[in-house]
């Protein structure tokens, strides 16, 4: 069978090359595309890319090793290629976007930790406290609960965030006894 005037096992061979070469162009200026796969999953390029490349995978393989009718390996493609393509979206592609991890954190969401006084907070004063955190540490002005005074060292924690200072009290950990 011939397809634009080549044959449909040199369609495949063209359409496999110019996807994967797509596909390698999209990993580098993926970001500009980005906001496409918002509108529907199936608009997005790499779900698009996926099922060419597979499709015409398939394709050429089938032409390569079967002698079967040009159409029906071409349903077999195509039905093929929509599995693949939905195990790469399910299993791959929505688990990466998942797991999308941010370096940033908002004072507010620093509320309940429990920091250290590395500045003794003075009695209606500000000292300073520092807060480990997966980021790394977190040095914070910081105020006492109530105006109380706290002493370098002691483990504090925080109650609430007023103006960019951490209103803290001194921590005292639940033991059993």
């Amino acid at each position: 069978m011939e397809l634009f005037g080549m044959p449909i096992m040199q369609v495949y061979l063209v359409v496999l090359i110019i996807a994967a070469l797509a596909t390698v162009l999209y990993l580098f200026f993926g970001d500009v595309a980005e906001g496409i796969g918002e509108v529907s999953p199936l608009l997005d390029p790499a779900v698009v890319l996926a099922f060419i490349t597979f499709t015409a995978a398939v394709g050429y393989l089938l032409e390569f090793v079967t002698g079967w009718n040009s159409v029906m390996i071409l349903v077999i493609a195509l039905a093929s290629a929509f599995v693949f393509d939905l195990l790469l979206y399910f299993f791959v592609l929505v688990p990466l976007r998942s797991a999308e991890v941010s370096l940033a954190y908002t004072d507010a969401s620093l509320m309940g930790q429990v920091g250290k006084v590395i500045v003794p907070i003075p009695v209606d004063g500000y000292g300073e406290i520092v807060i480990e955190t997966v980021n790394g540490l977190i040095s914070k002005r910081a105020a006492g609960y109530e105006n109380n005074a706290i002493d370098y060292g002691k483990e504090v924690l925080i109650i609430e965030v007023k103006e960019g200072t951490f209103i803290v009290k001194e921590y005292e950990p639940f033991r059993f006894k």
